[in-house]
């Protein structure tokens, strides 16, 4: 399960079996999880995070998405 990064508490990462999927990224923080797809960023699930929070995920997805991206194309070798 590659991470990519931590912010503010919050782990961002996505699993290798996750190749067939578009591009996303896994966030969590204690018990709280969620799922957000990359291009064009949205929520795809949520378990536990409140709408705030989850705005300020989006938030610190679009500063670092070239991050993301770069991460997840040299991991999937894209």
């Amino acid at each position: 399960m590659p991470e990519i990064f931590r912010i503010n508490g919050y782990r961002f990462f996505f699993f290798s079996i996750d190749v067939s999927e578009p591009m996303h990224v896994h966030v969590e923080k204690g018990e709280k999880y969620a799922k957000f797809w990359v291009n064009p960023i949205c929520l795809a699930y949520n378990y536990k995070f409140i709408s705030t929070e989850l705005g300020k995920i989006m938030d610190i997805i679009e500063v670092h998405k070239v991050q993301i991206e770069e991460k997840w194309n040299e991991h999937f070798s894209i």
